[in-house]
């Protein structure tokens, strides 16, 4: 047993040389970290989109028109989603100085995806239902005022999404973000749209059913990033990754007898973990079997942190853990 955990040690020095950084989690890591690099994006388009929201709001009530309104609810939460964004990805990258965070606070990215999640929803619902309120009711909307917010509210979304859609794919935070405000993006199409058929047709049950529409869709992208949020927070087995697969490749080192209590879950975006047990026939050959582990869970898998402990094949006893 002894052989096994000090070999499981001597590769947790040999991650951190992969890793370029210990648990202490400093500074040299926050460059190599997803939302970290494209926290200026998040800055940005959080000015964009926070400077246009009180004009927006206030041409919305002027209006009378719940498209318009719908939109700046949906531009409000992007505000508050950027804003959430941008302090995760601070303190993500935030060196730990109290030693209780082992992990570091890498998951404060996640929870500002839940609340991007939680937003989303809520915006939706209140438009809905304020839509189907208005069913049958007479109301007067300003057409004039929805096509030229519209317009320009479609312009500054499209330059947010132009800055963070690069980020979207590495950083479930910047995700978030990202689908923030292209729910607003399609928000600022459907007031442009709601205001070219009210004034073409005189009718304002069209501001009705495109805010509906609107919230709809908006309703559907957040459940979309709800799902992938709770797998994080649940510890799934990160999306691309096949655990039996993991476990032949490792079996198929030389040396290595058997693969037990391998497990694998993301910390945050782009940073995939795993643990297992390797048994192993011949102890002349743990320090081989541990480098070629490490460079194969990094290379074939994109597992860059493994803790990997090495058994003798007579040890009894780890393979009987139920989790």
């Amino acid at each position: 047993m002894g052989a096994g955990h000090g070999h499981g040690h001597a590769l947790g020095n040999t991650t951190q040389h992969g890793h370029g950084h210990g648990h202490g989690h400093g500074h040299g890591h926050a460059a190599g970290h997803a939302g970290g690099r494209h926290r200026w994006r998040l800055a940005v388009s959080f000015l964009l989109v926070g400077g246009f929201f009180g004009v927006e709001l206030a041409y919305g009530l002027l209006s009378g028109s719940l498209a318009l309104l719908s939109d700046a609810g949906h531009m409000a939460a992007d505000v508050v989603t950027l804003g959430a964004a941008l302090v995760a990805t601070r303190i993500a990258t935030r060196p730990d100085t109290t030693g209780r965070r082992t992990y570091g606070s890498y998951r404060a990215e996640v929870f500002a995806s839940l609340l991007a999640v939680a937003l989303m929803l809520a915006v939706s619902l209140y438009v809905v239902v304020e839509a189907v309120s208005r069913i049958g009711a007479s109301a007067e909307v300003a057409s004039g005022p929805m096509l030229v917010v519209g317009a320009l509210g479609l312009a500054v979304n499209l330059v947010a999404l132009f800055l963070l859609r690069s980020g979207a794919s590495e950083s479930l935070n910047v995700k978030g973000a990202y689908l923030e405000v292209l729910a607003d993006t399609v928000g600022s199409i459907g007031v442009i749209a709601a205001g070219w058929l009210v004034a073409a047709t005189g009718q304002t049950f069209w501001d009705t059913i495109v805010a509906i529409a609107i919230g709809a869709f908006v309703a559907v992208r957040a459940v979309s990033l709800g799902r992938q949020v709770f797998a994080v927070l649940g510890q799934h087995v990160p999306a691309g990754l096949d655990p039996a697969l993991v476990a032949s490749d490792l079996g198929a080192i030389d040396g290595v007898k058997d693969v037990h209590d391998l497990h694998l879950w993301t910390l945050t975006s782009g940073m995939h973990v795993a643990t297992a047990h390797l048994v192993t026939d011949d102890q002349t050959r743990n320090h081989a079997v541990l480098d070629q582990a490490r460079h194969l869970l990094r290379a074939q898998h994109g597992i860059a942190h493994a803790t990997l402990q090495v058994e003798p094949a007579d040890h009894l006893g780890c393979d009987e853990l139920g989790w």
